[in-house]
């Protein structure tokens, strides 16, 4: 438990960092990078969603075996 809320804080983390420096480059260069931030965003969000289905699984198996017993 205390290594996925470790994940998804680091996630939301970076994505912060991400943005602010997306944003910093923005205003100093005037273009922004699109596929780059499309990719970052998909990649963290995948990861997520990945994490999710694991966590989702480890509580149905918990419940099963609390079922059988």
């Amino acid at each position: 438990m205390k290594f996925s809320k470790f994940i998804v804080t680091l996630v939301i983390l970076l994505n912060v960092g991400f943005t602010v420096a997306v944003l910093y480059a923005f205003l100093r260069v005037g273009s922004e990078p699109t596929a780059l931030i499309s990719a970052w965003f998909c990649f963290t969000t995948i990861e997520l969603w990945a994490l999710a289905g694991i966590k989702k699984r480890e509580i149905e198996t918990q419940n099963d075996k609390e079922e059988i017993q």
